[in-house]
Protein backbone atom coordinates (compact mmCIF):
# COMPACT_ATOMS: atom_id res chain seq x y z
CA UNK A 1 0.00 0.00 0.00
CA UNK A 2 1.36 3.25 -1.01
CA UNK A 3 1.80 6.01 1.27
CA UNK A 4 0.45 9.69 0.39
CA UNK A 5 3.54 11.91 0.89
CA UNK A 6 2.78 14.92 3.32
CA UNK A 7 2.70 18.16 1.72
CA UNK A 8 2.45 21.64 3.94
CA UNK A 9 0.83 24.30 1.78
CA UNK A 10 1.85 27.51 3.43
CA UNK A 11 -0.31 30.36 1.91
CA UNK A 12 -1.98 33.87 2.39
CA UNK A 13 -5.35 33.15 3.04
CA UNK A 14 -6.32 35.33 -0.40
CA UNK A 15 -9.97 34.82 -1.64
CA UNK A 16 -9.94 31.42 -0.79
CA UNK A 17 -8.02 30.02 -3.59
CA UNK A 18 -5.41 27.59 -1.25
CA UNK A 19 -8.84 25.63 -0.56
CA UNK A 20 -8.49 25.01 -4.83
CA UNK A 21 -4.60 24.25 -4.53
CA UNK A 22 -5.16 21.87 -1.79
CA UNK A 23 -7.73 20.19 -3.51
CA UNK A 24 -5.59 19.86 -6.53
CA UNK A 25 -2.61 18.25 -4.61
CA UNK A 26 -5.23 16.13 -2.67
CA UNK A 27 -5.82 14.82 -6.01
CA UNK A 28 -2.67 14.05 -7.28
CA UNK A 29 -2.30 11.60 -4.00
CA UNK A 30 -0.34 14.19 -1.89
CA UNK A 31 -1.64 13.88 1.78
CA UNK A 32 -2.31 17.58 2.71
CA UNK A 33 -2.41 20.33 5.23
CA UNK A 34 -2.88 24.32 4.45
CA UNK A 35 -1.77 26.73 6.92
CA UNK A 36 -2.53 29.72 6.49
CA UNK A 37 -0.10 32.14 7.75
CA UNK A 38 -2.27 35.75 7.38
CA UNK A 39 -5.16 33.90 8.82
CA UNK A 40 -7.36 35.95 11.39
CA UNK A 41 -9.90 33.70 13.32
CA UNK A 42 -11.89 36.86 14.18
CA UNK A 43 -12.99 40.04 13.28
CA UNK A 44 -11.94 41.62 16.06
CA UNK A 45 -7.95 39.92 15.21
CA UNK A 46 -8.73 41.73 11.48
CA UNK A 47 -10.04 45.14 13.45
CA UNK A 48 -7.05 44.68 15.90
CA UNK A 49 -4.52 44.38 12.79
CA UNK A 50 -5.39 47.04 11.45
CA UNK A 51 -5.02 49.53 14.63
CA UNK A 52 -1.82 47.83 15.32
CA UNK A 53 -0.31 48.32 11.73
CA UNK A 54 -2.24 49.44 9.36
CA UNK A 55 -3.41 52.47 10.90
CA UNK A 56 -0.12 53.75 12.65
CA UNK A 57 1.61 53.21 9.23
CA UNK A 58 -0.61 55.67 7.22
CA UNK A 59 -0.20 58.61 10.03
CA UNK A 60 3.26 58.12 10.40
CA UNK A 61 3.41 56.16 14.03
CA UNK A 62 5.64 53.41 13.07
CA UNK A 63 8.93 55.47 13.69
CA UNK A 64 7.44 56.03 17.27
CA UNK A 65 7.24 52.17 17.46
CA UNK A 66 3.84 51.82 16.94
CA UNK A 67 2.76 49.12 14.34
CA UNK A 68 6.15 48.11 14.21
CA UNK A 69 5.81 45.58 11.53
CA UNK A 70 8.62 43.24 13.01
CA UNK A 71 5.93 41.81 15.51
CA UNK A 72 3.68 40.94 12.61
CA UNK A 73 6.27 39.01 11.00
CA UNK A 74 7.36 37.52 14.47
CA UNK A 75 4.12 36.04 14.51
CA UNK A 76 3.43 35.01 11.53
CA UNK A 77 7.00 33.29 11.38
CA UNK A 78 6.42 31.20 14.27
CA UNK A 79 2.98 30.06 13.68
CA UNK A 80 4.49 29.09 10.55
CA UNK A 81 7.06 27.08 12.66
CA UNK A 82 4.59 25.33 14.52
CA UNK A 83 2.58 24.09 11.39
CA UNK A 84 6.42 22.29 10.54
CA UNK A 85 6.70 20.80 13.56
CA UNK A 86 2.61 19.30 13.74
CA UNK A 87 2.89 18.44 10.38
CA UNK A 88 6.62 17.13 9.34
CA UNK A 89 6.32 17.58 5.82
CA UNK A 90 7.71 15.65 3.13
CA UNK A 91 7.03 18.28 0.73
CA UNK A 92 6.33 22.04 1.17
CA UNK A 93 5.25 24.87 -1.21
CA UNK A 94 4.83 28.13 0.15
CA UNK A 95 2.85 30.77 -1.77
CA UNK A 96 4.40 34.48 -1.56
CA UNK A 97 5.75 34.10 1.99
CA UNK A 98 6.58 37.52 2.32
CA UNK A 99 6.45 37.96 5.71
CA UNK A 100 7.87 34.84 6.93
CA UNK A 101 11.18 35.77 8.45
CA UNK A 102 14.66 33.83 8.13
CA UNK A 103 13.98 31.71 11.41
CA UNK A 104 11.38 29.71 8.91
CA UNK A 105 13.45 29.17 6.17
CA UNK A 106 16.76 28.10 8.48
CA UNK A 107 14.37 24.86 9.85
CA UNK A 108 13.23 24.36 6.03
CA UNK A 109 17.15 24.06 5.59
CA UNK A 110 17.42 22.21 8.36
CA UNK A 111 15.03 19.68 7.46
CA UNK A 112 16.05 19.32 3.97
CA UNK A 113 12.26 19.37 2.86
CA UNK A 114 11.51 19.86 -0.75
CA UNK A 115 10.16 22.93 -1.35
CA UNK A 116 9.20 25.35 -4.04
CA UNK A 117 8.08 28.46 -3.63
CA UNK A 118 5.60 30.37 -6.05
CA UNK A 119 5.01 33.85 -6.71
CA UNK A 120 1.51 35.14 -7.91
CA UNK A 121 3.30 38.97 -7.96
CA UNK A 122 6.05 40.85 -9.75
CA UNK A 123 9.16 40.54 -7.56
CA UNK A 124 9.35 43.92 -7.29
CA UNK A 125 6.27 44.18 -5.36
CA UNK A 126 7.16 41.81 -3.07
CA UNK A 127 9.68 42.20 -0.58
CA UNK A 128 10.83 39.09 1.58
CA UNK A 129 12.31 38.81 4.83
CA UNK A 130 15.26 37.02 3.57
CA UNK A 131 17.34 36.92 0.11
CA UNK A 132 15.63 35.30 -2.86
CA UNK A 133 18.31 33.28 -3.47
CA UNK A 134 17.68 31.15 -0.36
CA UNK A 135 14.31 30.67 -1.23
CA UNK A 136 14.11 28.83 -4.34
CA UNK A 137 12.88 26.40 -6.14
CA UNK A 138 10.85 29.43 -7.67
CA UNK A 139 7.56 29.59 -9.62
CA UNK A 140 6.58 32.61 -10.88
CA UNK A 141 3.29 33.90 -12.42
CA UNK A 142 5.57 36.65 -14.61
CA UNK A 143 7.02 35.63 -17.79
CA UNK A 144 9.83 38.72 -17.34
CA UNK A 145 11.08 37.82 -13.71
CA UNK A 146 11.39 33.82 -14.70
CA UNK A 147 13.78 35.09 -17.41
CA UNK A 148 15.69 37.89 -14.88
CA UNK A 149 16.17 34.63 -12.51
CA UNK A 150 17.10 32.18 -14.97
CA UNK A 151 19.79 34.68 -16.04
CA UNK A 152 21.17 34.63 -12.51
CA UNK A 153 21.26 30.39 -12.51
CA UNK A 154 17.77 30.44 -10.13
CA UNK A 155 15.75 27.34 -10.16
CA UNK A 156 12.97 28.45 -11.75
CA UNK A 157 9.63 27.89 -13.49
CA UNK A 158 6.81 29.93 -15.31
CA UNK A 159 3.71 28.48 -13.76
CA UNK A 160 0.96 31.18 -14.29
CA UNK A 161 -2.14 31.21 -12.18
CA UNK A 162 -5.17 28.76 -12.32
CA UNK A 163 -9.24 27.81 -12.88
CA UNK A 164 -10.58 26.01 -10.29
CA UNK A 165 -13.68 23.86 -12.50
CA UNK A 166 -14.67 22.59 -9.07
CA UNK A 167 -16.14 26.15 -7.97
CA UNK A 168 -19.03 26.40 -10.14
CA UNK A 169 -20.93 30.17 -10.57
CA UNK A 170 -24.09 29.97 -8.11
CA UNK A 171 -27.25 30.92 -10.42
CA UNK A 172 -25.79 33.05 -12.33
CA UNK A 173 -28.58 35.83 -13.83
CA UNK A 174 -28.05 36.68 -17.58
CA UNK A 175 -27.52 40.77 -18.17
CA UNK A 176 -27.33 43.13 -20.66
CA UNK A 177 -24.31 45.14 -17.92
CA UNK A 178 -20.28 44.82 -18.89
CA UNK A 179 -18.65 44.09 -15.42
CA UNK A 180 -15.54 44.81 -13.72
CA UNK A 181 -14.90 42.70 -10.42
CA UNK A 182 -11.80 44.11 -8.62
CA UNK A 183 -9.85 46.52 -6.88
CA UNK A 184 -10.65 50.37 -8.25
CA UNK A 185 -7.11 51.80 -10.01
CA UNK A 186 -6.79 54.97 -12.19
CA UNK A 187 -6.93 53.34 -15.11
CA UNK A 188 -9.66 50.62 -14.56
CA UNK A 189 -11.83 53.73 -13.42
CA UNK A 190 -11.16 56.00 -16.34
CA UNK A 191 -11.89 53.03 -18.46
CA UNK A 192 -15.38 52.41 -16.62
CA UNK A 193 -16.21 56.19 -17.40
CA UNK A 194 -15.51 55.96 -20.69
CA UNK A 195 -18.20 53.06 -21.29
CA UNK A 196 -20.77 54.73 -18.95
CA UNK A 197 -20.39 58.04 -20.94
CA UNK A 198 -20.79 56.04 -24.25
CA UNK A 199 -23.67 54.57 -22.94
CA UNK A 200 -22.98 51.07 -22.28
CA UNK A 201 -24.73 49.27 -19.09
CA UNK A 202 -21.64 49.10 -16.50
CA UNK A 203 -20.91 48.07 -13.12
CA UNK A 204 -18.32 47.30 -10.71
CA UNK A 205 -18.24 45.04 -7.69
CA UNK A 206 -15.85 45.50 -4.77
CA UNK A 207 -15.11 47.57 -1.67
CA UNK A 208 -12.99 50.10 -2.93
CA UNK A 209 -16.35 50.80 -5.62
CA UNK A 210 -18.95 50.58 -3.38
CA UNK A 211 -20.58 53.83 -1.85
CA UNK A 212 -21.41 51.81 1.45
CA UNK A 213 -20.42 53.61 4.42
CA UNK A 214 -18.68 50.77 5.80
CA UNK A 215 -16.76 50.21 2.35
CA UNK A 216 -15.44 53.91 2.61
CA UNK A 217 -14.29 53.61 6.01
CA UNK A 218 -12.02 50.19 5.25
CA UNK A 219 -10.38 51.76 2.11
CA UNK A 220 -9.72 54.91 3.87
CA UNK A 221 -11.48 56.83 0.66
CA UNK A 222 -14.25 58.63 1.03
CA UNK A 223 -14.51 59.16 -3.17
CA UNK A 224 -16.43 56.89 -5.79
CA UNK A 225 -16.87 57.60 -8.65
CA UNK A 226 -20.40 58.12 -10.73
CA UNK A 227 -20.55 54.40 -12.16
CA UNK A 228 -23.23 51.77 -10.84
CA UNK A 229 -21.40 50.07 -7.88
CA UNK A 230 -21.96 46.97 -5.46
CA UNK A 231 -19.99 45.68 -2.64
CA UNK A 232 -17.43 42.45 -2.60
CA UNK A 233 -18.38 39.48 -3.70
CA UNK A 234 -17.42 35.71 -2.86
CA UNK A 235 -15.56 33.35 -5.20
CA UNK A 236 -18.73 31.67 -6.60
CA UNK A 237 -20.85 35.08 -6.67
CA UNK A 238 -18.41 36.53 -8.53
CA UNK A 239 -18.02 33.91 -11.22
CA UNK A 240 -21.71 34.03 -11.55
CA UNK A 241 -21.16 37.66 -12.24
CA UNK A 242 -18.96 37.16 -14.71
CA UNK A 243 -20.68 34.17 -16.48
CA UNK A 244 -24.22 35.70 -16.30
CA UNK A 245 -23.12 39.00 -17.72
CA UNK A 246 -22.80 40.83 -21.52
CA UNK A 247 -18.88 40.99 -20.88
CA UNK A 248 -16.31 40.78 -18.07
CA UNK A 249 -13.25 42.72 -17.80
CA UNK A 250 -9.51 42.45 -17.32
CA UNK A 251 -7.72 45.14 -16.83
CA UNK A 252 -4.21 44.84 -15.77
CA UNK A 253 -2.49 48.14 -15.81
CA UNK A 254 1.22 47.81 -14.69
CA UNK A 255 1.89 43.91 -14.70
CA UNK A 256 3.26 41.36 -16.91
CA UNK A 257 1.84 38.53 -14.97
CA UNK A 258 -1.57 37.43 -15.82
CA UNK A 259 -4.66 38.23 -13.23
CA UNK A 260 -6.19 34.84 -11.80
CA UNK A 261 -9.16 36.68 -13.98
CA UNK A 262 -7.59 35.82 -17.02
CA UNK A 263 -8.31 32.19 -16.27
CA UNK A 264 -11.52 32.66 -14.29
CA UNK A 265 -13.56 35.03 -16.53
CA UNK A 266 -13.04 32.03 -19.73
CA UNK A 267 -13.42 29.08 -17.03
CA UNK A 268 -17.19 30.05 -15.99
CA UNK A 269 -18.04 30.65 -19.30
CA UNK A 270 -17.99 34.52 -19.60
CA UNK A 271 -17.31 36.80 -22.50
CA UNK A 272 -13.91 38.40 -21.64
CA UNK A 273 -12.61 41.67 -23.21
CA UNK A 274 -8.78 41.65 -21.55
CA UNK A 275 -6.46 44.96 -22.00
CA UNK A 276 -3.34 42.05 -23.26
CA UNK A 277 -2.26 41.91 -26.54
CA UNK A 278 0.12 39.19 -25.51
CA UNK A 279 -2.47 37.28 -23.76
CA UNK A 280 -1.78 35.11 -27.00
CA UNK A 281 0.45 32.95 -25.30
CA UNK A 282 -2.57 31.77 -23.10
CA UNK A 283 -5.29 32.18 -25.48
CA UNK A 284 -6.42 32.90 -28.99
CA UNK A 285 -7.89 36.44 -29.53
CA UNK A 286 -11.31 36.04 -31.52
CA UNK A 287 -11.28 32.72 -30.86
CA UNK A 288 -11.51 32.61 -26.86
CA UNK A 289 -12.05 36.26 -26.03
CA UNK A 290 -10.99 39.39 -27.54
CA UNK A 291 -8.65 42.43 -26.51
CA UNK A 292 -8.92 45.90 -26.56
CA UNK A 293 -6.20 48.47 -27.03
CA UNK A 294 -8.11 51.59 -25.15
CA UNK A 295 -11.23 53.19 -24.91
CA UNK A 296 -12.06 53.33 -28.64
CA UNK A 297 -12.26 49.34 -29.13
CA UNK A 298 -13.02 48.52 -26.05
CA UNK A 299 -16.42 50.49 -26.27
CA UNK A 300 -17.20 48.99 -29.70
CA UNK A 301 -16.45 45.64 -28.33
CA UNK A 302 -18.49 46.02 -25.32
CA UNK A 303 -21.76 47.62 -27.91
CA UNK A 304 -20.95 44.20 -29.97
CA UNK A 305 -21.08 42.22 -26.08
CA UNK A 306 -24.61 43.77 -25.77
CA UNK A 307 -25.85 42.95 -28.89
CA UNK A 308 -24.08 39.91 -30.98
CA UNK A 309 -25.70 36.91 -28.74
CA UNK A 310 -24.42 34.46 -31.37
CA UNK A 311 -20.83 35.80 -31.63
CA UNK A 312 -20.79 35.92 -27.53
CA UNK A 313 -21.85 32.49 -27.16
CA UNK A 314 -19.44 31.14 -29.82
CA UNK A 315 -16.55 32.76 -27.17
CA UNK A 316 -17.73 31.70 -24.55
CA UNK A 317 -17.68 28.29 -25.32
CA UNK A 318 -14.44 28.06 -26.64
CA UNK A 319 -12.93 30.36 -24.09
CA UNK A 320 -14.35 27.90 -21.36
CA UNK A 321 -13.33 24.56 -23.36
CA UNK A 322 -9.88 26.13 -23.81
CA UNK A 323 -9.04 26.82 -19.86
CA UNK A 324 -10.27 23.29 -19.02
CA UNK A 325 -7.88 21.66 -21.24
CA UNK A 326 -4.99 23.90 -20.46
CA UNK A 327 -5.71 26.22 -17.49
CA UNK A 328 -6.95 24.55 -14.38
CA UNK A 329 -4.99 24.45 -11.04
CA UNK A 330 -4.76 20.48 -11.75
CA UNK A 331 -2.11 21.68 -14.40
CA UNK A 332 -0.86 24.23 -12.50
CA UNK A 333 -0.04 21.45 -9.89
CA UNK A 334 1.25 19.09 -11.95
CA UNK A 335 3.97 22.27 -12.73
CA UNK A 336 5.11 22.74 -9.08
CA UNK A 337 5.26 19.00 -8.19
CA UNK A 338 7.89 18.69 -10.91
CA UNK A 339 10.10 21.68 -9.36
CA UNK A 340 10.06 19.00 -6.29
CA UNK A 341 11.89 16.00 -8.41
Amino acid sequence: MTVAPRLLVVSPTFHGYWRSIERAFTDLGYAVTTHRYDERAARLHRVGAKLRHELPARVGLTRFGLGDPGDLVAERTAAALAALDDVNPQRLLVIKGDTLGPGFWDEVDRRRIPRVLWLYDELRRVRHEVPIERLGPIASYSRADTAALQARSFTVAHVPLFFDPTMTPLNPQSSTEVVFVGARYPTRERLLLDLAAAGIPVRAYGRDWSGHLVDRVRTWDLHRPQIPASRDLKRREAYAVLAGAAAALNIHGDQDGFTMRTFEACGVGALQLIDRADVTELYSPGEHLEVFGGPPELIALAERAVKDREWSQRLREAGRAHTLAHHTVTHRARALEALWD
